[in-house]
């Protein structure tokens, strides 16, 4: 599958970042390290601590992350679970999380596609 492809696969904004990044090697180079990206596990991991301050701070980087490599689908999940813990409340975060979890794998999915 083609870097476009798996943007398209994942619902994201490959004319966006390809627009930022101006290289799709490098787009290709950014989404393969996004599977090494910790922010999703620290994320699931202060929830089920129910630590807000850690489950914030991976919630608000996933959020950026998406954000700059154009994961619209993924950002946007991560946006809304980012505001909810905005007071460092974790209750009542387990449909945003699903979601989040829904279009991690999504994501997730479409990136190990990618051709090398």
């Amino acid at each position: 599958m083609t870097v476009k492809e798996c943007y398209e696969q994942m619902g994201a904004d490959y004319e966006g970042v390809l627009g930022r990044l101006r290289s799709e090697a490098l787009i290709k180079k950014f989404a393969k390290k996004f599977l090494d990206d910790g922010s999703y596990a620290s994320l699931k991991k202060g929830l089920e601590e129910q630590n807000g301050e850690e489950a914030f701070r991976a919630a608000h980087t996933l959020k950026g992350v998406c954000q700059n490599l154009g994961f619209d689908n993924l950002y946007e999940v991560s946006f809304d679970i980012t505001e909810k813990l905005r007071g460092r409340d974790t209750d009542g975060c387990e449909e945003l999380f699903e979601k989040v979890t829904e279009q991690y794998e999504k994501t997730t999915d479409a990136i190990r596609m990618m051709e090398d």
